[in-house]
Parts: structure tokens; C-alpha cells; sequence
């Protein structure tokens, strides 16, 4: 099939690479502009235009879409279908209708639930036990479109974010494959969505993963691995950023929330609902990361101490 792509994380990759070995023909590729990375701020290319590049394909990187040169010169390409994945970018309405099977979107959630920027992070934030891929014919709301496919998957007990991350988009390589021929041969028919069922996963921002001792221990270890590999669950101890890349949820523990209970296992913390947290892998502002015990000998912290202050 003649496609175009439209991607720029690592996670949209796995996808284009997935289509490339299928031996569909990738016309040209979409991805954000080049932007300046790390504390150099050292211009780099978007992983998807890496991949494109490494496969000798054509790479367009508008700063907007919406300009009549930009229609002209995506008209030009003709694509069958275009595929979507995590490209960042609004696609107006007169490009939509310029693809005979239409604009395919690979999304990483089981929808309506998760419509928006963060739907991995926000599915372990919240505690759920599965979450899944599923791809839909885009329309000009915000993951609105009609579901083509759809594949689920349990979350495990201590998955992070970035664990998940990497499964969600091995399994979103496959499900576009299946997806576009199925459509080519007439096989697939689309689902409307229902509103009803329709959550949300906003841009998350480093403000939402201070920790909140007065929820419990279980929503706490959520939040952590969530947030991990970024933006990292924080807590303040003397004025300074603890950061928190692990932590195991403890026993029954009746004090006040925040307070620190224990030191013997690691950083252990009253939680709301009577429980407790064990944190293990930890980050202390000024300091490099290291596990809980490691740093309680270097900087030992007394038990009766509260966290959050």
C-alpha cells in the first residue's frame, strides 16, 4: 500500500519500521521539527526522522500544516492511507479527507478511556490492571475517531511507565500491520466510540508527581511508577527534592502521614488509610541516585522526621 507516516517519539518507531519490513511503500514521512535537546542544547533529529532517514525515505518537517503550500505538497503525494502515530501535531480538515482508506491513528490505549497526550502514564497513575493499543480513523477531534482495532494487555504489578511504554509500542507495530490489510482487502469496519465511557490523559507536568502522603501506600507506588522514567515522583526532606524511582508498599502503620517509620529496609513513610511505604530508590537534590540504605549512611534520616516539608 502507498502510505504516508506521521510520527515523532520513539514510541511512533517501532510502527514505522513494523510497515517498512511489511513492504508497504512509505512515500514520505511527517515529524515535528528538529528541536535543541539536553543542557547543551544541541539540535538533534526526532527518532522517527532517524529511522526514516536510515531506510532512505523522504522526511518533511513543517512547522505547520495549514498552509496551502503544505496541502499542495502533501496532494502531491498520494497516499492510500497515512498512518498517525504520537505526531504532535493538529492535521486540519481538508488533509484528512486527501487519503482514499483515510488518516489511520495508532493510540496507546484502549479507547474512549485515555483520549490525550499521556495515556501509558495516567493508566499506571490510576491504578488500572489493563490497558491495550487500538487503532482509529482520525477526525478533528482529540482521539474522537471511529475504532478500527483494538488489542489489550495486563499491567503488571510493578511495571513502570517505561516498561509499558516499550510493550505498548511493540504491540502497536503489530496492530497497524493487521489493521491496514485488513482495510485493503475490505475486512475491517469502523466502531464508533462510545462518549459515555470517555476519560482523559493530560500533558503531565513535574508539579503532579510531588507524592501526597495522605493517600495511601498502593496509589503512592502508582504515582512512582507512573512517573518513572519521567517526570520522577518527588518529596521534599528539609527543604531539598527527594526524588523516588522505586518503592514497595509496606504494612499496616497507624501514624501521622508522611512521617518517617523506619530506616532498617530503607525510607520507610506513614501513608493515609493506615498503610505505609518502603521507598528504595532514591535521588536527593545535589546528590546522584542511589538505593535508600546507601544514602541513610551518608545522610541518615531520623525516624519521627515528616516528609513533604
Amino acid at each position: 500500500m502507498r502510505l504516508v507516516f506521521m510520527g515523532t517519539p520513539d514510541f511512533a518507531v517501532g510502527c514505522l519500521e513494523s510497515l517498512i519490513q511489511s513492504g508497504h511503500e512509505i512515500v514520505a514521512v511527517y515529524s515535528q521539527p528538529d528541536k535543541p535537546v539536553g543542557r547543551k542544547r544541541e539540535i538533534f533529529p526526532t527518532p522517527v526522522k532517524q529511522c526514516a532517514l536510515k531506510h532512505n525515505i523522504k522526511v518533511l518537517q513543517p512547522n505547520s500544516l495549514r498552509t496551502e503550500e503544505e496541502l499542495e505538497t502533501f496532494k502531491a503525494l498520494a497516499p492510500e492511507a497515512v498512518v498517525v502515530v504520537a505526531y504532535g501535531k493538529l492535521i486540519p480538515a481538508n488533509m484528512l479527507k486527501l487519503a482514499p482508506l483515510g488518516f489511520i491513528n495508532v493510540h496507546a490505549s484502549l479507547l474512549p478511556k485515555y483520549r490525550g497526550a499521556a495515556p501509558i502514564q495516567w493508566s499506571i497513575v490510576n491504578g488500572d490492571k489493563e490497558t491495550g493499543v487500538t487503532t482509529m480513523l482520525l477526525n478533528e477531534g482529540m482521539d474522537t475517531g471511529d475504532i478500527l482495532e483494538s488489542v489489550s494487555t495486563p499491567i503488571g504489578e510493578k511495571e513502570t511507565a517505561g516498561e509499558l511504554f516499550d510493550r505498548l509500542s511493540e504491540l502497536g507495530a503489530k496492530l497497524i500491520v493487521s489493521t491496514l490489510s485488513k482495510l485493503e482487502k475490505g475486512e475491517l469496519s469502523s466502531v464508533k466510540q462510545d462518549e459515555s465511557k470517555a476519560t482523559l490523559a493530560p500533558i503531565i507536568s513535574k508539579e503532579m508527581a510531588l507524592i501526597d502522603f495522605s493517600k495511601s501506600a498502593k496509589s503512592i507506588d502508582c504515582l512512582v511508577r507512573g512517573f518513572s522514567p519521567w517526570p520522577v515522583a518527588y518529596t521534599m526532606l528539609d527543604g531539598k527534592r527527594l526524588k523516588v524511582y522505586s518503592a514497595t508498599v509496606g504494612s499496616a502503620c497507624a501514624q501521622e502521614a508522611g512521617t518517617v517509620v523506619s530506616t532498617i529496609e530503607g525510607i520507610t513513610v506513614a501513608c493515609g488509610d493506615s498503610t505505609s511505604i518502603t521507598l528504595d530508590d532514591v535521588q536527593l537534590e545535589g546528590s546522584k541516585r542511589m538505593k535508600a540504605k546507601e544514602m541513610l549512611k551518608g545522610r541518615p534520616i531520623k525516624v519521627g522526621t515528616v516528609l513533604g516539608s
